[in-house]
This record gives C-alpha cells, sequence and structure tokens, in this order.
C-alpha cells in the first residue's frame, strides 16, 4: 500500500473542550471539518498515521523523526491534564525512513530530541481520531489499531521538506503500509487587531494564498510562496504542508478546502487530499521537479536584477569562498563589474550591513555602524566575507550554497541622539540601544516582522544584553539606504 489520503489541520489548543472552557463555540465550522477528517480517517483504517507538527522537535538544518517505542503528552500547559493521548510509534517505519533519508543524503533521523512528550501540534489531530475511534468502539464497531510517526519541521528548504515526504511514500509503499498523512499548522498569525499577535496585511493575503492552493491541489504554490510575505504573516504550518505535498509526489489529487475561519485572529484551515490514481502514477506532477525549474528562474532573476553594491558583495564573498582570497576593490574587480559601480562606493566612506538569506531565511548578517575602512566600496567587500563566513550565529557558507544566497546591502547614515521612542518609526530608522560597559544593540529599519517601536527596541535591547529599565540606556536612531 501507500498513502491512502493527506490532510492539512490546525492545532489550536482551544478547540479542545477541556481547554476552551466553551470558547471553542467560536471555531464551529473548524470542529465540524475535523469531525469529518476523522470520520475519513476511521474509514480509511490505516495501519500508521504520520504526523507533522512545527512544535516537535525542530532544528535549523535536521528534520527530526521521533525515535523509541512511543510517547504520551497532555494539554497540561493549557491547564487541561486530564485531555491527552498516548502512542506507540511505528518503529520499522521510522527506522525505514531514517535509512533512506540518510541514503538520499537528507539530513534527518532520530537524533536529538530535547522534549519527547507529544506537543500540541499531534495532540490537537490524535484527540478528534481518538474521539471517532472511541464513539466507533462504543457502538460495537472495531476500526482497528493504528501506530504513529512524528515528524518535526526545520530551516531546510522547501524542496527538503518535500524530498521527506517522498520518502514517507516511499517507506509506506515498501513496507505496504496504509498510511494517512496529516500536516498539522495554522496559517497566519496576524488575522486581527485585537488577536494575540496583532495585525499584518499580509496576514489575510497568506490565508487567501494557502486556502486557493489547497482548494486546486496547487502543491507547487505551497513551495514557491514568497518567504517575506509568509514571515510578515507569521505563518505556522508551510512546511508542514510541503512535507504533506511530497507524501503526494507525481499522484493526481481529489482536493477539498473543507473550512477556513480565524475567529480569534489566527488563520484555521482545513483540508483533504485523495489520491485520484495509482500513487506516483502521474508524471505531471512531479513537483519537485518543477520546483528546481522555477527556483532557478527565481534565481537568475534576482541576480540580474542585482544593484552594483549587491553585485560587489557576492563577487566579495564568492571570491573569499572559492579562492580564499579577499579581494581589493579598487584593483580586483572585472572590467564589468568595475564599469558598474557608481563613483560614491569610493569617494565616501560609511557603516554598512550585508544581510545574506537562502530560503528566504537568514543565513548571515554583519555590519558597522561607523566606517572602519578608507571606502564605503571597501567596507562593503569585508562585511559580505564577515556575513558569510564570520557570523557566529551560523556555520561558514561552503560553495555549494553560494548561488542560493540573496543579498541585501544597507548603507547605514551617521547615528543621532534621540530623546525617547516617540522619535523612533520602525519603518524609517533603525535604532542603536546602549548602556553601561560598552554594551550596544542594534536593529535595522524596515524588517519583516517588526512593525511596532515596542518590538524594535525589545529585540535591540536583547542583542546587546540590555534591560531598556537600566537608568543608563540612551537610544541613537539612523536611517538607511537598502541595496537589492
Amino acid at each position: 500500500m501507500s498513502i491512502l489520503a493527506a490532510f492539512a489541520v490546525p492545532h489550536p489548543p482551544l478547540i479542545v473542550p477541556g481547554v476552551g472552557g466553551g470558547r471553542e463555540a467560536g471555531i464551529q465550522a473548524t470542529i465540524d471539518a475535523y469531525r469529518e477528517v476523522a470520520r475519513r480517517i476511521a474509514d480509511l483504517a490505516p495501519e500508521t498515521i504520520v504526523i507533522s507538527s512545527p512544535h516537535a522537535t525542530c532544528y535549523l538544518d535536521y528534520l527530526h523523526i521521533s525515535g523509541g517505542e512511543g510517547a504520551r503528552g497532555t494539554f497540561s500547559q493549557f491547564g487541561d491534564r486530564a485531555d491527552g493521548s498516548r502512542v506507540h510509534y511505528d518503529r520499522e517505519f521510522v527506522d525505514t525512513l531514517c535509512r533512506m533519508a540518510d541514503e538520499q543524503g537528507l539530513p534527518a533521523g532520530t537524533a536529538g530530541e530535547r522534549v519527547p512528550d507529544l506537543d500540541w501540534g499531534v495532540l490537537v489531530p490524535l484527540h478528534f481520531v481518538q474521539e471517532e475511534y472511541e464513539r466507533r468502539r462504543a457502538a460495537g464497531d472495531e476500526p482497528g489499531a493504528y501506530h504513529i510517526v512524528r515528524i518535526g519541521i526545520s530551516g531546510l528548504s522547501p524542496l527538503d521538506h518535500y524530498r521527506l515526504g517522498k520518502l514517507v511514500q516511499r517507506a509506506a509503499d515498501d513496507l505496504d503500509r496504509r498510511c494517512v498523512y496529516i500536516a498539522s499548522g495554522d496559517l497566519s498569525h496576524k488575522l486581527a487587531e485585537d488577536g494575540p499577535y496583532g495585525f499584518a496585511a499580509d496576514g489575510p493575503v497568506f490565508d487567501g494564498y494557502v486556502c486557493d492552493a489547497f482548494a486546486a491541489g496547487d502543491f507547487l504554490a505551497l513551495l514557491t510562496a514568497d518567504p517575506g510575505m509568509c514571515e510578515r504573516a507569521a505563518e505556522c504550518g508551510l512546511r508542514s504542508f510541503q512535507i504533506m505535498a511530497g507524501t503526494l509526489d507525481r499522484t493526481a489529487v481529489c482536493a477539498e478546502l473543507l473550512s477556513h475561519e480565524g475567529p480569534f485572529g489566527v488563520g484555521y484551515g482545513i483540508a483533504a487530499f485523495t489520491p485520484a490514481g495509482a500513487v506516483g502514477s502521474d508524471g505531471s506532477r512531479a513537483i519537485d521537479e518543477r520546483y528546481t525549474a522555477w527556483r532557478a528562474e527565481d534565481m537568475a532573476r534576482r541576480k540580474a536584477a542585482e544593484s552594483p553594491w549587491v553585485r560587489l558583495a557576492r563577487f566579495a564573498l564568492e571570491s573569499y569562498v572559492r579562492e580564499g582570497r579577499r579581494i581589493d576593490p579598487a584593483h580586483d574587480l572585472p572590467d564589468d563589474l568595475a564599469a558598474s559601480l557608481p563613483d560614491e562606493l569610493f569617494s565616501t566612506a560609511a557603516g554598512a550591513f550585508v544581510s545574506l538569506k537562502k530560503n528566504g531565511q537568514l543565513r548571515g548578517c554583519i555590519g558597522t555602524i561607523m566606517p572602519t575602512r578608507d571606502t564605503l566600496a571597501a567596507e562593503i567587500c569585508a562585511n559580505a566575507v564577515s556575513a558569510g563566513c564570520r557570523d557566529p550565529r551560523f556555520d561558514a557558507v561552503d560553495a555549494d550554497e553560494l548561488d542560493e544566497l540573496v543579498y541585501d546591502v544597507d548603507v547605514l547614515s551617521a547615528p543621532e541622539p534621540i530623546d525617547g521612542p516617540h522619535e523612533l518609526d520602525p519603518t524609517r530608522y533603525g535604532v542603536i540601544v546602549s548602556a553601561s560597559r560598552g554594551r550596544r544593540g542594534l536593529l535595522l529599519p524596515d524588517l519583516d516582522g517588526v512593525d511596532t517601536v515596542d518590538e524594535q527596541l525589545r529585540i535591540a535591547a536583547r542583542k546587546g544584553g540590555i534591560n531598556l529599565d537600566e537608568p543608563s540606556v540612551t537610544l541613537e536612531r539612523f536611517t538607511v539606504t537598502r541595496h537589492l
């Protein structure tokens, strides 16, 4: 056998009556759709249910699969100790999945599980599945037992998440398992001003985008969603949905959007995907191949549109990583790049930050508040190398990553002291928070997900190890000219 069906579901703990205490009535459409999913799963009688959750063990560069005999968990952190689940893991499935990942060079496995207890991203869907199974047993129907495989998400690429889904499909086929996949994940967390996370214009845009993809069975859209939009929307489940898409690789599907609502400021979408033919038999649904072609075209377009400042930063880092040399921009540039650079890069000096992103996520960022080199060109070159190879938060960039990097270059104005937060605007000004003993934290302006002065100050202070209530705290602001 293989994948019998796949479902995308949210995981609001308040949907469980012991947590919600009546508030769950505000998302009745979600409850009704969840019960429909549970009925379908019970009808399919899977031997294994694979669940991916954003709240399972998560690493930047590794996809975690829970190991061992099983696990348990309750909603105690939400005030409900009575409700929860205890599951047995399908160890043969897990071992097969880990072996396949190792053979494919995909960084995935059972290492490093910090908290083995079931998380609410797993507990919520299991609540409804168990409720339906118990209802059937009470009616004299024995739906059969199932085992669980639990998977986390990571900071790896959309393609890597899809590849893990493909391996789930292969493992189910090789083991002749009747398998159902559940992709647990909320949509945007920023749908309403009075919601727990506030409002962002991209919140409803993201929800509409994903729901359209669900309704159409457009799995490529799940892999090509704009990372900036996703971050601004504070999405939760996209990478879980990307793994799900891989479980139906090369498979025609009947796609159904069963419900979508967001009454508490968080988007809850439920969708069902049922194979419409033999699993793995539809070459037009080779989403990984289509994504790879799209990604190559997208990166070529981005590079063709890069500003001279960014082209300089890229050349400096690539020269260092590939050849081990630090270039002198006054003498070591190829003719076409040298001819494209404006005079101001060599006639002025300024602080500058170089930021690197890979797959929409930060891969390095290093900069200088004030100039440390004779020219802005030299400042950019030095900081590009540092962003790629000296940022203590990341391993050094290797040569295989260079073609996947997207660069920003921010040129800073001279900082000016301000009297207080009322003189800040996170879309216009960056901020420097300083305190005694030389502690200082800086945050650039106009960053995805930083929408208020309070957020800006809190993040900048944390970077400098500063308590904003300290009497010695001073604030400075600056502007940036951003080059893409």
